[in-house]
């Protein structure tokens, strides 16, 4: 993801007021962290809600069981909800 267009997400933040961030690494210290880390700076008088994240568990995994462990569209679409509510 670089060069990260990041006029283009601050411009899309700064329009709807949300973010939300989804990406298949860990919550702790994953790519995600650093553009949510960005946002904050950039957009913090334009979010009308909490910036959410929806990432893989901060835990091994077997892959016999990644489809467990990655976001799927169930926590993406209580994500989504949650973030649209707020």
């Amino acid at each position: 993801l670089l060069p990260l267009d990041l006029d283009c997400v601050v411009q899309s933040v700064s329009k709807t007021g949300r973010c939300l961030m989804v990406h298949e690494a860990t919550l702790t210290s994953g790519f995600g962290a650093e553009v949510v880390a960005l946002v904050q700076e950039h957009c913090f008088y334009h979010l009308e809600a909490p910036i959410s994240r929806v990432a893989g568990w901060d835990t091994p995994y077997p892959h016999a069981q990644e489809w467990d462990y990655f976001p799927g569209p169930a926590r993406v679409g209580r994500a989504l909800i949650d973030v649209m509510e707020a």
